[in-house]
């Protein structure tokens, strides 16, 4: 009879701490993991955005703006007639609802005439300005030298040096909005053959910050 009523007995508390303390490691492996998973989800976001922003700075390169007057041509320069994009920033103030990139996906509200704002403009050159909700803010750095404007955000005339960097396409975030931002830059130049090119890979820093 005693033996039958050890053996309906429940777990022994050594047994439940040990379940517990089983329960704690495999929480605090899966939940860091979990965490970063959905991190690296949002983070998709940043490489597509700046290759589309590339194609568009390629189209531009390629196709251009026309002056109204003649553009100049450096001796010996092979690319001093291709137009490119000045710079640009989805938080400037100058874009309504531009912010600091958040945890928070934001929707940029682009002014309706942009024309009028060469921030927006300097977007519009590289046929982008998506409407989605996003989590980065994207920059263009220009490292050319335009000579002649031909209208708000477009440049022609440039005269970078082949294999010297034109373009830093940028996408900045803080995913974990702990003031530590994560960088996706993608570095374009002119080749040989006066195209517009990238790098095959997109430097990134701090990613899942």
């Amino acid at each position: 009879m005693l033996n039958r009523r050890r053996k309906q007995e429940g777990f022994t508390l050594i047994e439940l701490m040990i379940v517990v303390a089983i329960i704690g490691i495999l929480a605090a492996i899966a939940i860091p993991a979990f965490i970063n998973y959905i991190k690296r989800s949002k983070t998709s976001e940043a490489p597509a955005n700046l290759k589309a922003m590339f194609t568009g700075a390629a189209d531009l390169y390629t196709r251009g703006r026309s002056a109204r007057d003649m553009i100049g041509r450096a001796a010996g320069a092979s690319n001093t007639t291709r137009c490119h994009t000045t710079v640009g920033t989805t938080t400037t103030t100058t874009l309504p609802g531009g912010r600091a990139p958040t945890d928070q996906k934001y929707t940029i509200a682009w002014p309706a005439n942009s024309s009028a704002d060469a921030t927006a403009d300097a977007f519009v050159a590289l046929n982008w300005q998506v409407s989605d909700p996003i989590y980065y803010q994207y920059d263009v750095v220009n490292v050319g030298n335009g000579a002649t404007a031909v209208s708000l955000g477009v440049v022609c005339g440039d005269t970078t040096a082949i294999g010297a960097r034109l373009y830093q396409l940028q996408a900045i975030g803080d995913l974990d909005q702990d003031d530590v931002d994560s960088l996706f830059e993608l570095s374009v130049g002119v080749d040989q053959g006066n195209t517009l090119y990238r790098n095959a890979e997109i430097f990134v820093q701090n990613e899942l910050e």
